[in-house]
């Protein structure tokens, strides 16, 4: 059976139990697993009216919401294939992805998100916009499509996602049911592993966009599970929402745990007293223990820090529940996962691209490695191809990119997915991502470097920036740009503190201060926050050009 019915299974199981509830302006509604059904089925009442056949596409353009998990649900058991998309996303890239899928209808959260589609779709001599619903609308009908028998089949397509393009135009990334279900399977066992058999329902935190693909299997996965999953609509108000929970787990990306870690440090400071002695000193003592240096000392502060203050820092971050912290998206600096593990609190990386599912690695909970995102999930092969690249075969393992069979086959050769992640893997099965291929900048020497290293070191000096961003490609030697709050003068301490451990031709001779971060808003980043590499030098050519032209000068 496919997963849509798996899920309409659990959901009928659940009839009387609440599996889904909303945090919207500080009050909590949800719906329990028969009233989720009778959304749905309203939902495929609207979509059979309007005419809609199998195969069509269905745009989901919205914030995350119960309703966008019923409308979802609703359109792949109809035998649709959803195109979800970033309500944050600038409406006219959101419009060229509209063009390429060619959806049939688009359903919308609100009016205003209508709107900028509407106002920038290309007028006299363009393609008609496709209509345009609003959730609420969809949702609020009569039940008369038969859940039991939803139309999809295992070698469906059912979405269509779109990938970041940092290096230029989106594609669209085609997933099957048989992908989709078989992920599932895989996420749901690890899930297993972690909870160690605990009864009742797990309980889950949410709050990244259900257009992501990780997001997106991540929220089916605890609808499979019978799990209460309850949804952050205001990131303003995770580190409430987060403790009132109470989750057993949650999905993160790197940006938030480092923006925790940074909260603990100013408020515990900004407390002082006892608890700031403690908690400073027991923190120089794992550092020390790190390297081999201990002092006599040391095992007192990590006593005192674990038995008064770690214990209330948990407490207010994440609840009394949590078994880990689960984190993807992006390599998470070991620095930063040894900091939570040393609350208490395990993190669990996990690895993947939209081509793959959104996952190819999960962190064993037994048996955590720093730095690390885990071995590959049984069923996935995964090697090392040519400059160290990751190549990846299963079954999560996409058909295609939608009306791209040229870029689908550069990347699908011999039966396996070239990822153009370069990577390691240790003796245990453990993989480390090193950085991108096309992010690899070649020296006028002929060296070639991967930035994200030096970007992650650089930025470990500098707390007060927002971003850190090498270039250098065909020039003598690196250069970089950063963004945030930070002086000239901090700049230059933090590549003297980091240059002596690199090799030469990886030292950051020149800098360029942006005050104004890159992002989402300004078309620098992707939607999910990665940087567009190429944009950006091509923005900023020159202010590159002058720091060149400055150094040389020098």
């Amino acid at each position: 059976m496919p997963f849509v019915g798996e899920i309409f299974s659990e959901l009928k199981a659940a009839a009387d139990t609440r599996v889904l509830q909303e945090i919207r302006d500080g009050q909590v509604t949800g719906v329990t697993g028969g009233e989720l059904l009778e959304l749905i089925g309203k939902a495929r009442t609207f979509f059979a009216a309007k005419g809609l056949k199998k195969g069509d596409r269905c745009g989901v353009l919205a914030p995350n919401s119960i309703r966008w998990i019923a409308v979802d649900l609703a359109a792949m058991a109809e035998g649709l294939i959803v195109v979800p998309l970033y309500f944050r996303q600038a409406p006219w890239e959101l419009v060229a992805m509209m063009k390429d899928s060619t959806p049939s209808l688009v359903c919308c959260g609100d009016p205003t998100l209508r709107d900028g589609i509407l106002q920038n779709w290309p007028g006299a001599g363009g393609s008609e916009a496709p209509p345009h619903f609003l959730l609420d609308e969809i949702v609020s009908g009569v039940e008369g499509v038969s859940l039991d028998r939803p139309q999809v089949r295992d070698e469906d397509p059912v979405t269509i996602i779109y990938t970041s393009g940092t290096s230029g135009e989106a594609k669209g990334v085609v997933l099957t049911a048989a992908n989709v279900g078989f992920m599932l399977g895989c996420t749901s066992a690890r899930l297993d592993s972690l909870m160690g058999g605990q009864s009742g329902q797990d309980r889950i935190f949410h709050y990244l966009p259900f257009s992501f693909c990780a997001s997106w299997i991540a929220v089916l996965t605890f609808l499979l599970r019978g799990s209460l999953v309850t949804l952050n609509t205001d990131l303003t108000k995770i580190p409430s929402d987060m403790p009132a929970v109470a989750p057993h787990y949650f999905l993160n990306v790197p940006q938030l745990l480092e923006r925790m870690r940074r909260a603990v440090d100013e408020q515990i400071a900004q407390k002082g007293g006892i608890a700031q002695a403690i908690y400073s000193r027991a923190k120089a003592a794992r550092v020390r223990k790190k390297e081999n240096s201990s002092k006599a000392s040391d095992a007192i502060w990590d006593w005192l820090a674990k038995a008064a203050v770690f214990p209330a820092i948990r407490m207010k971050m994440v609840g009394s529940n949590l078994k880990a912290l689960i984190c993807g998206s992006a390599p998470l600096t070991p620095e930063t996962q040894d900091y939570f593990s040393m609350l208490g609190i395990p993190v669990l990386q996990v690895y993947g691209l939209t081509e793959t599912t959104g996952i190819c690695t999960m962190d064993d909970p037994d048996n955590v490695v720093p730095g690390r995102v885990g071995p590959a999930i049984s069923g996935i092969e995964m090697k090392l191809g040519d400059n160290d690249e990751i190549v990846v075969r299963g079954p999560n393992v996409f058909p295609g990119y939608w009306n791209r069979p040229q870029q689908a086959a550069e990347v699908l050769r011999d039966g396996w997915f070239h990822t153009g992640d370069q990577g390691e893997m240790d003796a245990a099965g453990n993989w480390r991502i090193v950085g991108r291929i096309k992010n690899l900048i070649v020296l006028g020497s002929g060296h070639k470097i991967a930035p994200e290293t030096i970007e992650d070191e650089v930025a470990r000096e500098l707390p007060g920036a927002q971003q850190v961003v090498i270039v250098g490609n065909g020039r003598g030697y690196l250069s970089v740009i950063v963004t945030g709050n930070v002086t000239g003068k901090q700049v230059q301490t933090a590549l003297d503190a980091v240059n002596p451990h690199f090799p030469h031709y990886k030292q950051v001779r020149a800098f360029r201060l942006r005050p104004e971060a890159f992002s989402i808003e300004n078309g620098m980043l992707t939607a999910n926050g990665k940087l567009k590499r190429d944009l950006i030098s091509a923005r900023m050519k020159n202010e590159i050009e002058e720091m060149y032209q400055v150094k040389q000068a020098v």
